[in-house]
């Protein structure tokens, strides 16, 4: 059958197949094998790897053709630049080759995993096998393809003659090989012969010899540089050396003398200033500035103003009492102190332990409770002598009788003492009594700010702001009431009991100011640092340009600055920045001493460099002195009724203060030189002139309510008014509009005269004395009338002509043209006849109401005086208070001051007051300015009569 014949010969090829297959699988049995690991090494630019150990893959199937062969080696690894070729499929050797150039300086080390392959059981390689994984770790071997290269174009370095150095300057080369041993500089050399230096292989400069600066001031030479393979620089490189002359380390570029102009602000004291140190290897710099100004004032530029003053301007509690105020009439018992104040006014008392004050009873507080201040500038030195006295400050003690110590405050052995003995109470037994404290402060000789805030049991110091408890503080048995009377003094204490002669014990030694008592409150620290601050002091401009390199702090005073830095770089920077200011606006001129110390600090050492110290000076200019005018009308006429008004009336209604300096730029204002300046004031004084005032029928007073939003406080007395505290010419000139004079009987007043000043600083600068004559309106009436014609009247709106009448002479005849002669004549004539019709009119009306006004008493402003025509009153505005009911005259009174102030400032600036008498008319007037000189005059007298003839027709009389 043929087709069991191919069927049959289909099945025994598929049998010779499987079977062929099955042997072949049991042919290949075995994994190639290699080591786990190999190290290589391939010179860069070469292509062969140099392996350890070789690399050989073996089989186990060996000799079974394909099956125990070896035919490849395959790579693992990202971008691994290998590749690995079988040498031998029998033995199994194989090479690892670079595929492209090997560079050492982009790729030192190479890692990545290769794997043998047999070649399977047949030559088609079918069923091949492969090994486990190998890692292989290549290094590349560099070469010495580089040459090295200098980090710098051109080296640059100076000495000082006469100096070995060890190392003047070091340069540096470098190699782009990659191996140590390419890369690696291992020697310098000098290539300029015959120099005096000598180069070591870290590259080290040095000089070989002592160089002078007169022989050469320059020297230029080669140098080059080996690696470690020594293959020399392609360019040697530039070294130049400046010879400089012996150097002497400290400060240079500074001037010893700085000018300070009032009002610059801060001025930088050393702009060019730099620290020499001779090329010292420094690790640190301290430099400490101080300024030094002690001989000013207190300690240093402060304000001068009064105690009181100066704690409103603070914004201390009201109420203390000043114990050491400047000697006055009022204040007459610090007249015997001895006072240094020649220095800017300020008010300094002196103790040589021969001087005390009593302080009268009616000044010293009388309700001190558990709660009060004493405050005050204090100057002291070490007492003399082994064992010292107590140096008594302030002492409240039995004035007779007994020798008891109610409080005090005394110096003992440089302790600060504060006595508080209580008054016994209801529990007899020991309290708190003395409290010590032991400062340096109290024996330098310097003016230190001293407050004690008692808050029983607890007492407190401030000296400078800065607060101290007591070390020690004992107690003792409260003190028992008694009738004896207590004496309070300042610089000693009075022992009045115990003695046969009552006398001072316990003088004080030294210098105080602004001795204060304040009960009741207790000073913050606000006040305090307000009180005691400094106004000049040192400072540091644009503090943002010095950098992190620099630490700097200043004292609490800001008199000295203490600076550090690593590097002479940010010291010398600092160093330009600090600058002198001084906020006074009137600062306290002179010199002011400058110290400045400099400790340079060496790598390893204390001290390597001694830098000399600097002492220069800030002269502080004068300022420019202002000049403090007071203006306003100097003579004032007032009605009786007005004088008798309950609120009297305003002295300086239109007064204007002024202050201006002289400048040397005449182009700053329109008048040359004088420039308006604004500025504060300290107090303004109203005095009375000759007699004082009598309390029972005049005052002189201010209203509270003037005072409120500023910073201003008032004193009265029958010797005037004083008005104090630091604020504006403005608000003062305010206040001082509101001063208003009363008189309760002023037909007994011929004249009253007053006089105002005002003050800056103290006394320092003052103003000029302006002098107020004030007269009531029938006194006024002696002077001549033609004259009081001119005067016009306080409720009249002044009129802005010439409007001055004088005793008619020739010279102003003979300037006036004819035709305007004529007209006044005229004018002259008409008004006669009225004035004459309204006189008749006037007296018979009067004679008819003169029962009735001698049964009362008459009105002050309904008289008419016939005897003359003095008319200076506006009679429209006394008929409206006639009609006008009580309540309401006090709003009348105040329009008319307010007219009155517009007439003054009408008089200042015509300058026509007929009664003073000051100017003439001119001879040549317009003949129109004639004509209207009649017709106002005429206009005035019309309504002048008219409405002093309606004025009586109001009364009751009439009315019916």
């Amino acid at each position: 059958n043929p087709y069991s014949s191919f069927t049959e010969l289909v099945l025994l090829l598929a049998l010779v197949v499987y079977r062929g297959f099955g042997e072949a699988i049991a042919l290949n049995k075995h994994k190639p094998w290699i080591e786990t690991s190999y190290h290589g090494v391939i010179t860069e630019n070469m292509d062969t790897v140099m392996l350890d150990p070789p690399l050989v893959a073996l089989d186990k199937d060996a000799p079974v053709p394909y099956a125990g062969e070896i035919c490849a080696f395959k790579i693992h690894g990202q971008e691994a630049p290998f590749e690995a070729e079988v040498l031998n499929r029998t033995s199994g050797v194989g090479v690892l080759r670079a595929r492209g150039p090997i560079d050492c300086e982009q790729q030192k080390e190479y890692t990545f995993i290769i794997q043998a392959y047999d070649c399977g059981a047949s030559p088609t390689g079918a069923n091949w096998k492969k090994s486990h994984k190998a890692v292989v770790h290549i290094q590349v071997d560099d070469v010495n393809e580089f040459s090295p290269v200098f980090r710098e174009p051109l080296y640059r370095a100076t000495v000082t003659e006469g100096k070995i150095y060890d190392s003047i300057l070091q340069v540096e080369a470098w190699d782009q090989d990659c191996s140590p041993q390419y890369s690696q500089i291992c020697n310098y050399e000098i290539v300029t012969q015959d120099t005096p230096f000598a180069i070591d292989r870290n590259g080290n400069i040095r000089n070989t010899e002592r160089l002078s600066y007169d022989k050469q001031q320059h020297y230029k030479i080669m140098v080059t540089a080996y690696d470690c393979g020594q293959k020399r620089a392609m360019e040697s490189v530039p070294v130049h050396i400046d010879v400089k002359p012996v150097c002497k380390p400290g400060w240079q570029g500074w001037n010893k003398r700085m000018d300070y102009e009032p009002g610059t602000g801060s001025k930088q004291l050393f702009p060019k200033m730099h620290l020499e140190t001779c090329d010292g290897p420094l690790s640190s710099v301290r430099a400490m500035v101080e300024l030094q100004t002690s001989h000013i004032g207190k300690g240093c530029d402060r304000e001068t103003y009064s105690e009181k003053s100066l704690q409103k301007l603070c914004g201390a509690a009201s109420g203390s009492t000043d114990l050491l105020p400047a000697p006055s009439v009022s204040t007459n018992w610090t007249a015997s102190l001895l006072t240094d104040s020649g220095r800017d006014s300020d008010l300094i008392f002196r103790f040589d332990g021969r001087q005390a004050a009593n302080i009268p009873e009616w000044v010293v507080p009388q309700n001190l409770t558990d709660q009060f201040t004493i405050a005050t500038w204090m100057k002291h030195g070490p007492s003399p002598g082994l064992r010292a006295e107590k140096e008594t400050l302030l002492c409240n003690s039995d004035k007779t009788e007994m020798n008891r110590h109610h409080y005090s405050l005394y110096v003992h052995n440089c302790r600060l003492v504060f006595l508080l003995r209580r008054d016994f109470i209801q529990l007899d037994s020991f309290r708190p009594a003395e409290f010590h404290w032991r400062l340096e402060q109290i024996c330098d000789k310097e003016w230190h700010y001293y407050v004690i805030n008692v808050e029983f049991p607890s007492v407190t110091l401030f000296v400078d702001g800065v607060t101290y408890e007591p070390y020690l503080v004992t107690d003792d048995w409260p003190i028992h009431p008694s009738e004896i009377d207590v004496q309070l003094t300042v610089g000693a204490c009075w022992q009045g009991g115990e003695v046969t002669t009552p006398r001072f014990t316990q003088y004080f030694r030294g210098s105080l100011s602004g001795l204060t008592i304040r009960p009741g409150k207790i000073a913050t620290q606000k006040v305090i640092s307000c009180l005691q601050a400094c106004k000049e002091g040192l400072d540091i401009s644009s503090l943002e340009s010095l950098g992190k390199g620099i630490k700097f702090h200043f004292n609490p005073a800001q008199s000295v600055l203490v600076m550090e830095a690593d590097d002479l770089e940010s010291i010398n920077t600092a160093m330009t920045k600090v600058s002198y200011i001084n906020s006074r606006q009137f600062p306290t001129p002179g010199l002011r001493k400058l110290h400045i110390t400099t400790t340079v600090q060496c790598f390893g050492e204390d001290t390597c460099i001694s830098i000399p110290d600097i002492k220069a000076m800030v002269m502080v200019l004068p300022p420019s002195e202002p000049r403090i005018t007071i203006a306003g009308v100097e003579r004032l006429v007032w009605p009786a009724a007005q004088l008798r008004a309950p609120f009297g009336v305003a002295l300086f209604k239109d007064i204007h203060i002024i202050s201006t300096v002289t400048k040397t730029d005449a182009t700053l204002t329109r008048r040359p030189g004088v420039l308006e300046l604004m500025h504060n004031l300290d107090y303004c004084d109203v005095l009375v002139i000759g007699e004082e005032l009598d309390p029972e029928w005049e005052s002189l007073e201010i209203h509270h309510s003037s005072l409120l939003g500023k910073h201003l406080d008032a004193t009265n007395s029958t010797s005037g008014i004083s008005i104090y505290g630091v604020d504006s010419m403005v608000h003062y000139e305010q206040a001082i509009r509101q001063v208003r004079y009363h008189n309760w009987k002023p037909g007994g007043l011929s004249e009253r005269r007053f006089r105002l000043s005002c003050s800056e600083l103290n006394g320092r600068y003052t103003s000029n004395e302006f002098n107020l004559e004030v007269r009531d309106l029938h006194s006024s009436e002696a002077v001549e009338h033609v004259n009081h014609m001119a005067v016009q009247s306080q409720y009249m709106r002044p009129v802005h002509h010439p409007l001055v009448v004088h005793t008619v002479n020739s010279d102003h005849i003979s300037g006036t043209p004819p035709a305007a002669t004529v007209v006044i004549v005229m004018c002259i004539a008409a008004l006669v006849v009225i004035v004459v019709l309204g006189i008749y009119r006037i007296h018979t009306t009067h004679q008819d109401g003169s029962k009735e006004d001698e049964e009362g008493r008459k009105d002050p402003e309904m008289d008419w005086d016939d005897s003359n025509l003095n008319i200076t009153v506006n009679p429209m505005e006394t008929a409206e208070e006639v009609m006008e009911e009580e309540p309401d005259e006090e709003e009348d009174e105040d329009e008319e001051d307010d007219e009155l102030a517009d007439l003054s400032s009408a008089e200042s600036e015509d300058n026509t007051v007929a009664h003073t008498n000051m100017h003439t008319p001119s001879h040549k007037q317009d003949s129109h300015a004639d004509i209207d000189l009649c017709i106002h005059t005429y206009t005035y007298i019309h309504k002048t009569l008219a409405f002093n003839a309606l004025s009586h027709l109001q009364k009751p009389e009439f009315i019916a």
